[in-house]
Formats: structure tokens, sequence, C-alpha cells
């Protein structure tokens, strides 16, 4: 039996959460998320707790019934309490500014680079080398922050780069002598 499987969900005041065959939709302050899950977990709604259950021991329902269970959890707390990552430019020069609804990211390339914002996901920009993405959507938030990276994450000699707030770069000695 899967132990994060079995653990039921409470659902928060305030969270209304409704289950029409297999696509799941969790309503709540922050937003309203809707996600078709796999028709080999079974979901139940009993007494303001979401109960997953497998009908049969085969390995991909073994697989998935951790799984569904996690994302119809990350759903609940998103449309509750929200998500949020920080990411941090580092770098002379480098520095972002929001455009309307674009990121506009400077950093060391010919061209300035764009980001808009996807579904579930806001960007905002409190210093020009900070950037907060938060919002409902945990993929959306997390993929969004992982593209911004991407763009030009940091390097180990110098520390140049755009990297998330807690994340620790080990720096390499350059050469010697």
């Amino acid at each position: 039996m899967s132990r994060i499987g079995k653990n039921p969900i409470t659902i928060p005041e305030g969270v209304t959460i409704d289950i029409d065959g297999h696509t799941l939709t969790v309503k709540g302050p922050k937003g309203e998320a809707t996600r078709e899950l796999n028709p080999l977990i079974k979901v139940e709604l009993t007494d303001g707790e979401l109960l997953f259950t497998r009908p049969n021991e085969s390995k991909e329902a073994r697989s998935l019934h951790g799984t569904m269970r996690s994302i119809a959890s990350n759903m609940v707390v998103g449309v509750t309490e929200g998500f949020e990552k920080k990411l941090e430019l580092i770098g002379v020069g480098y520095r972002a500014q929001m455009q309307g609804n674009k990121l506009d990211l400077t950093v060391g390339l010919s061209h300035p680079v764009q980001f808009e914002s996807l579904e579930g996901a806001e960007i905002s920009v409190p210093t020009n080398t900070e950037i907060v993405i938060s919002g409902y959507d945990k993929e959306n938030v997390g993929e969004l922050a992982a593209n911004i990276r991407a763009i030009r994450p940091p390097e180990p000699y110098n520390g140049k780069g755009i990297k998330y707030s807690d994340e620790r770069i080990i720096r390499k000695e350059g050469k010697t002598g």
C-alpha cells in the first residue's frame, strides 16, 4: 500500500471540491484548479476528506496511487495558500523589470529576453535584481521559474547568473599561477 496514497486529504474551510467522472475541480479563495485524474485511481469525497483508492495491485495502479494524491493535495494547497518561487539576478548590469504583463530580462545577452506568465502563475519584480513567481498552480509556477533560470544559469567561477533565492552555488577555484 502506498504510504502517501492512503493518507486522506483534509479539505479546509472555504474550499469546494467537485468530482465529475475522472475530473477533479478545486475552488478556493486564490483561484480554481481543474485536473483530469487517471481512471485507475478512484477518488471519494467523504466527511470533508478526499480519499484515494486503487481497485487492483497492478504496477501502473500502484505507481499512480501516491502521484494522484499528491497532485490533488497540491491543488488544495494552491487554491488556499498558493505557491511561490523567488529568483535572484547576480551580475553587473543584470536586471529585471515588468513591462505591462511581460517580464523583461537584461542578463548580458545581445538582446533583452521577455517572458509572459502562464495560467495559474503571476510574475512580480520587487527590486530590479529579484523576481517573485507566485500562483495557485504548483506545476506552472515551477515551470516558469525553471524557464527563467535556464536563460542564464549561475556559473561556478564568478557566480553570475539567475539563481533560486535558496540555491547555494558551489564555487570553483580559477586557474592558478
